[in-house]
């Protein structure tokens, strides 16, 4: 039977219209628990597991079989409690879930996670839609009183359902009045910390339930921060046009020092120093105000060493403050400050880090350093000292008092030894987010059966390519072969050209468990000694990828081409291939490069390199950008797999030609996957930089008497075209390295979410422009290509490619995890180059791109790393001197200023407790402290001269 209820408010809406909202329950008695994610039963059957009871975690509190039921603070504040390995058998209500989603949406999904694991035992309780367990609010009773004691009711229900099964349930709850009242009523009912000790063969389950409040971070009586203003009184403060609201985003290497982007400034907003910051951490969303304009400064702040502002002997008063060590610009204009009023919502998530050396063997308390430089440290309470002691460990934000310098938290656990490379690797997946974890059995269920043919029924719905003269060019050593080419000359004198990307859409089906598996990774990441896939290997480097001799599906995009590189007609198609060869870069160079071979294959590369440098030029002609990266090529051991030689990547003509035609094929498919679906398109768009983040770059580039236009895309490019200086060879390219971070992030996004004039693509001058050629590592990539296959008629609509909110929901987590993807890559070279160093020390000449108050950066070309170079030290005679109207370094007869060649020392420097770091030291230019003085005053009026001109 089922018993039918109802519920009635009022709500105004923004037009100031009055409705009436009225909400239908349903409750019945039959209804379904869900047991172990995914399997159902009704309530009449039992949902014990009794193996998985069996091997349940022996409990001092409570020696017999029980679940567990945590309510819905525990499951906020104790999610890692949850997740660890030795606590099985939980119970789930679906009041706490439903809380836990309003609440915290990356605790939910994390519960949502461990019902899936079978390990678990986890059960789901619909309370809220049956007879017995469903409560109607009180009058006079908060929401959070009514949902108490709907989760009360719910345990004594659930105990009453256990019990012919001689099974308990422990109702797990750090509310006191909720636990007297539970324990009323004689339920089972404890603290997540109570029940973690009665876990004796698992004590560190103490220091995960411990309580950051219970850390104290200084003296209580001293107050260290600002109020946070109310969300009432911020949300009057928006209205008022008082206060702002946005993200705060930390600098990359100082947490106290960072901006706000507000979109109805259409601007940043500098947050400087730790006051003003006021408790504020990376990715929190905040409320801001405004300072006085005479307070505004501009950009950057000072580099914080590793090591800086510890003081090991008073874990409370650990962070000086940095308010005094703010560096102002190199910009001319003032830009915006704020301060931190209000938190609007927390970001924390789990960090990885090491602990500092205790100050005492007995201390309880201590400091946490997190790997990421944007994250202040964090005061913990453990009990496991020195196990804990050089060690990668996880550390979770519980608070942050006002009282206290430093954030409170708690250990989640033990990655490994600092140092160890797996364990190092793993801490970077882990802070960049990148999901690494084996695919599930769900997610292998969905791929083809072996051995794979290609039917009959298939090869009808596809155009034959087999014949023609097809190759791919790709890194050594690649096995994900996501494109190859053809080109061959028609009777007309024209060329057909034909790029061929996987098909790898005909393997995912959109819902499926592959399909939802590829969407939550987004991209396939690449450490320098491993690949971390999008798709299992059975796709990315066998069924997918377009090896050669062996028969493929793939999706084709035919032109004809003249000889001057024009496009006369587009086609695509769903097709079959079989590649005739797979080179490398350097194999196909120097095939292109032998006159004496005139093979089919050779003519073939001979024949789109010239087409790719017309098709190039034409790009440049147009306004395209040719940029710069230090990237860097690893020579790995292959027993070890550690580097034993690491040199700058060496890009060859090769490298343009794929790219030249890739880009062709993206151009093409983005015009017409619009022209049929114009608010459904997945595209990729690069906005144009505002001019003011180049002003730093324009006044360094201007010392060097090189002039920048950053006017439009095609000034700034007739500009890095002409920048040369004498004597710095590698001048050219250095600058088109930092006009590269002058850029705006390019992002994917659906056609009908913005307006037609923000498609434009600045970088590569492209009206329009998508991702279809890399499907094997990029989900963006399938979207269009399901896209491009409805537009043909190959295939049919998706209901979910037809949803423009959905689809650009789709897309920003790509742009996410596209953006990690990135950063994870940059910090597996950093890590990779450490091991490298260890135990040598080199002397190689360097760049200066960047001057700071206290450092300047140095990009080592050899070697593709850039660094700090500190210069507050006392080695220093006299110490350098910061000139922000350069800007510029001074000590003696030296004057340091970006682009500067330099010569410097480059070593691993070993530290106790912590992971070694690469360090730089100042070999030339030699100081001079009597020296040459005046020749140096008069250069730096020189400069000065030149600047104010």
């Amino acid at each position: 039977p089922i018993m039918k209820t109802s519920r009635s408010f009022v709500k105004k809406t923004r037009k100031g219209t009055v409705l009436k909202v009225v909400r239908e329950h349903y409750l019945r008695d039959d209804v379904w628990t869900c047991w172990k994610g995914d399997e159902r039963t009704t309530l009449e059957e039992p949902f014990v597991d009794k193996d998985a009871l069996q091997s349940a975690p022996s409990s001092n509190l409570f020696p017999f079989t029980h679940f567990i039921l945590p309510d819905t603070n525990v499951v906020l504040h104790h999610i890692d409690f949850l997740e660890f390995h030795a606590i099985g058998n939980i119970v789930l209500l679906e009041t706490v879930l439903d809380e836990a989603r309003h609440r915290n949406v990356s605790a939910y999904k994390r519960l949502r996670t461990l019902l899936d694991n079978k390990d678990k035992n986890g059960v789901v309780v619909s309370n809220e839609h049956h007879r017995a367990t469903c409560m109607q609010r009180e009058d006079g009773e908060s929401v959070n009183d009514r949902n108490d004691r709907a989760i009360r009711v719910a345990t004594g229900w659930c105990e009453q359902q256990l019990d012919p099964h001689n099974c308990r349930v422990v109702l797990l709850t750090n509310d006191k009045k909720n636990k007297e009242k539970a324990l009323a009523r004689n339920l089972l009912a404890c603290t997540a910390q109570e029940y973690a000790a009665s876990l004796s063969a698992w004590p560190e389950l103490m220091d995960i339930t411990s309580s950051g409040d219970a850390c104290d971070g200084g003296n209580a009586q001293t107050e260290l921060f600002r109020e946070h203003t109310s969300l009432a009184k911020l949300h009057e403060g928006v209205k008022a046009g008082r206060m702002y609201q946005g993200t705060f985003h930390a600098k990359r290497d100082n947490y106290s020092d960072g901006h706000v982007t507000v979109s109805v400034l259409k601007t940043q907003v500098l947050i400087h120093g730790t006051a003003n910051v006021n408790r504020a951490v990376d990715c929190d969303v905040v409320g801001i105000e405004l300072l006085a304009q005479e307070e505004w400064s501009s950009t950057d702040a000072p580099v914080l060493a590793e090591d800086e502002a510890a003081d090991k002997d008073d874990v409370g008063e650990v962070e000086t403050s940095t308010d005094d060590k703010v560096e102002l610009a190199l910009s001319s204009s003032r830009k915006p400050c704020g301060k931190v009023v209000a938190i609007v919502k927390r970001n924390w998530r789990p960090y990885c880090g090491t602990l500092l050396s205790a100050s005492s063997k007995t201390s309880v308390r201590r400091l946490f350093v997190p790997a990421d430089r944007k994250i202040p440290r964090i005061v913990i309470e453990t009990r496991q000292g020195d196990s804990l002691d050089h060690k990668r460990i996880v550390v979770s934000i519980d608070s942050w008092p006002r009282t206290s310098r430093n954030p409170h938290g708690h250990f989640v656990r033990v990655l490994g030894t600092v140092g160890d490379k797996e364990t190092e690797n793993e801490v970077l997946l882990l802070e960049h987010e990148v999901p690494h974890q084996p695919f599930s059995q769900a997610v292998l269920r969905d791929l083809p059966a072996m051995p794979w043919i290609i039917s009959k029924e298939e090869l009808k719905t596809r155009t034959d390519y087999r014949h023609l003269c097809i190759c791919s060019v790709d890194p050594p050593g690649c096995t994900d072969i996501d494109d190859a080419l053809h080109c061959r000359t028609l009777k007309s004198g024209n060329c057909e050209v034909g790029v061929h990307i996987a098909d790898v859409s005909h393997f995912i089906q959109s819902g499926t468990a592959l399909d939802k598996e590829a969407a939550n990774r987004g991209t396939t990441v690449y450490l320098v000694d491993k690949r971390i896939d999008m798709v299992p290997e059975l796709l990315s480097s066998n069924l997918c990828s377009l090896r050669p001799n062996e028969d493929r599906l793939a999706m084709s995009c035919i032109w004809e081409i003249t000889p001057t590189a024009n496009i006369v007609s587009t086609q695509f198609c769903r097709s079959v291939i079989r590649s005739r060869h797979a080179f490398t870069y350097a194999e196909a160079q120097l095939r292109i490069d032998d006159r004496k071979v005139d093979d089919e294959v050779t003519e073939c590369l001979r024949s789109l390199n010239k087409l790719a440098k017309l098709l190039k030029q034409k790009r440049v002609d147009k306004g395209a950008l040719l940029l710069a990266s230090p990237e860097v090529k690893f020579t790995l051991d292959e027993a070890t797999h550690d580097p034993i030689e690491l040199e700058a990547k060496q890009l060859r003509e090769t490298n343009s030609m794929v790219e030249e035609f890739m880009l062709l094929a993206n151009i093409s498919v983005a015009q017409r996957i619009y022209q049929e679906f114009p608010e459904y398109a997945v595209l990729r768009r690069h906005p144009q930089p505002p001019p003011s983040n180049f002003e730093p770059l324009i006044k360094a580039a201007s010392l060097k008497g090189v002039s920048l236009k950053v006017d439009s895309g095609k000034a700034l490019s007739e500009s890095l075209a002409q920048a040369e200086v004498p004597g710095n060879e590698y001048f050219c390219t250095l600058i088109r390295i930092l006009s590269t971070r002058c850029m705006m992030q390019a992002l994917y996004f659906c056609a009908g979410t913005e307006p037609e004039a923000e498609y434009y693509h600045y970088g590569l001058a492209a009206d329009i422009y998508t991702h279809y050629t890399s499907p094997i590592r990029r989900y963006s990539d399938i979207m269009v290509h399901r896209l491009l296959t409805a537009a043909i008629d190959a295939d049919v609509t998706h209901p979910d490619m037809l949803n423009a909110h959905r689809v650009q929901e789709v897309c920003n987590h790509l742009n996410h995890r596209h953006r990690m993807g990135q950063y994870a890559g940059r910090a597996s070279v950093q890590l990779s180059a450490q091991l490298f160093f260890k135990g040598k020390t080199v002397t190689e000449n360097g760049y200066i791109t960047s001057v700071r108050k206290n450092a300047v950066y140095v990009l080592i070309p050899h070697y593709g790393i850039e660094l700090p170079l500190y210069l507050d030290q006392p080695s220093f005679t006299p110490p350098f001197e910061y000139d922000e109207t350069v800007p510029s370094q001074v000590s003696g007869n030296v004057c340091l200023c970006t682009f500067d060649r330099i010569v410097v020392s480059l070593m691993l420097e070993e530290q106790d407790n912590m992971p070694g770091r690469l360090r730089l030291q100042l070999v030339e230019p030699k100081i001079k402290t009597a020296e040459s003085l005046g020749a140096v005053e008069q250069s730096r009026v020189k400069k000065r001269k030149i600047l104010n001109s």
